[in-house]
């Protein structure tokens, strides 16, 4: 059993590392491996591997490229065989080198829908199993671009829309920039036949529409290189996000005073969305996860402060108790308030307020 109380199964590794075959669509898939570990040097990686096309094309690559592969397989257990599916992908890392595979299997489990949870299962198990070592996943350059395209959709701001990082330590993605289609051809060089989730061609998922569906029609009316333009966004988008996170981090760090308060005129010196990214990161630093309306109540503590009560973000380290923000002589301090003394009154418009003490 697993340190979550899950089927676990490490499989015997294989002595010999099979040749890969000169043929293109591999060798692209080899190529970017090649340079994400050029940017990130690692002499061992660990791999989630699904048994579909992505995860397959990425391990047998990885497998050419590094010394040491390490094998995850993720078992869900949504449906009946699961554990088939498994076996066949631990098999093919076996037979492809990897020093060793192992076998996860998981509850999915908790609220935000089926595709929430089973990531959040995943995600638990890799971190669990990982070892210390970088653990690359099989995104592609046409899941970069549905990422945006739903960014764009929620209206998420920066932080969505300019998608997935090459590198969000310990997630790796050196696929990012190759198309789905490559990795199908690098798995029929490879004479592997991927699994195909069926999940993937159900269009009860929003990312599943996205992609049958939405990004055929830009890719028509656009006369395409959509997915390509999308993912190139992303990139740049990146640059600017990282940029405003330093500034971020410069901004909390001469805001801050004793106590762990930070002083209101330092922070409304700063543009809204430096300001607010500082805000974000104070705030995750005690735990607190808030939400666009929260972080606006937040900041209007900072930049519109007309005598308006503590805004709440987040649960408290006890049951019962919240995580509140307010404004006390020219600084903002965090404390944790009894549940029962703070009433929710979230107001939608031009001036939220999210929370407000009785």
């Amino acid at each position: 059993m697993d340190r979550a109380g899950a089927e676990l199964i490490v499989a015997s590794p294989s002595t010999d590392r099979p040749l890969l075959p000169e043929a293109p669509a591999i060798h692209e898939v080899r190529l970017a491996v090649r340079a994400w570990l050029g940017a990130h040097p690692a002499d061992a990686v660990t791999v989630a591997l699904s048994g579909g096309a992505d995860s397959a094309a990425l391990t047998a690559a990885a497998v050419a490229e590094t010394d040491a592969v390490h094998a995850v397989v993720v078992d869900h257990r949504l449906q009946s065989g699961s554990e088939v599916v498994a076996a066949r992908a631990a098999e093919f890392a076996r037979a492809r080198g990897c020093a060793t595979v192992t076998v996860v299997g998981v509850d999915v489990t908790g609220g935000g829908g089926i595709e929430a949870a089973a990531r959040a299962a995943r995600y638990r198990a890799l971190d669990e199993n990982r070892d210390d070592r970088p653990v690359l996943l099989g995104h592609t350059l046409d899941d970069q671009a549905e990422t945006v395209l739903l960014g764009l959709g929620r209206g998420s701001g920066l932080r969505s829309i300019r998608g997935m990082a090459p590198f969000d330590p310990p997630w790796g993605r050196p696929l990012l920039g190759v198309r789905r289609d490559t990795t199908r051809r690098a798995c029929d060089e490879l004479g592997y036949r991927p699994y195909e989730d069926p999940h993937n061609a159900d269009d009860r998922f929003t990312r599943v529409r996205l992609r049958r569906e939405v990004l055929p029609l830009l890719e028509d009316v656009l006369g395409g290189g959509v997915a390509e333009a999308l993912a190139r966004t992303a990139g740049q988008l990146q640059d600017d996000g990282h940029a405003l996170d330093v500034w971020a981090r410069d901004l909390l760090a001469t805001a801050r005073r004793e106590d762990d308060l930070l002083d209101t005129d330092a922070l409304a010196a700063a543009p809204a969305a430096v300001r607010r990214r500082a805000l974000r990161s104070w705030l995750i630093d005690h735990t607190a996860t808030p939400n666009e309306t929260m972080l606006r109540a937040v900041d209007d503590l900072v930049v519109a402060w007309r005598g308006q009560g503590p805004v709440a973000v987040g649960r408290g380290p006890r049951t019962g108790t919240r995580l509140v923000v307010s404004r006390r002589r020219g600084t903002l301090a965090v404390e944790y308030v009894d549940r029962a003394k703070v009433r929710a009154t979230v107001l939608r418009g031009k001036d939220p307020r999210c929370t407000r003490t009785t």
